[in-house]
């Protein structure tokens, strides 16, 4: 397994964000745009827009058109759980766990099933070292 901080250093690591949103008071829009920024290809996953940033929205994690490297999560606990699930189903197992998205319930469920994980650490802090910022 790598370390997924490292993993932002590849020049291909792609990135799903799943709970991206227009809404500049949400995370999942900082987050996205951060990331799109900074170079990455972005995939904004969330079932309620059908564009993101001007950026086609997919629906799920099965929707996507390729396996993303990382799996990042940006929407509350419950929400966590099942986005969790059809990442084990999809062999998603890079996954990273923003602030706010994690309970004890996630923690657990992320140690029972071998993901390989980040959680209670910001993407955009850590994406900074790769963006030279």
């Amino acid at each position: 397994m790598n370390d997924i901080a490292t993993l932002l250093n590849r020049d291909d690591t792609t990135v799903a964000v799943v709970g991206a949103t227009d809404d500049p008071g949400k995370y999942g829009s900082v987050i996205y745009r951060d990331l799109k920024r900074k170079g990455y290809t972005v995939f904004p996953v969330n079932p309620k827009r059908d564009t993101v940033d001007g950026d086609q929205t997919y629906r799920s994690l099965d929707a996507l058109p390729e396996k993303p490297t990382i799996v990042n999560i940006v929407v509350p606990p419950a929400a966590t759980l099942n986005v969790l699930g059809k990442a084990l189903e999809l062999e998603m197992t890079n996954v990273w766990v923003q602030p706010g998205a994690e309970s004890a319930e996630v923690m657990a469920y992320l140690t029972e099933h071998d993901f390989n994980y980040l959680a209670n650490a910001c993407i955009m802090v850590r994406s900074r070292l790769r963006a030279g910022l």
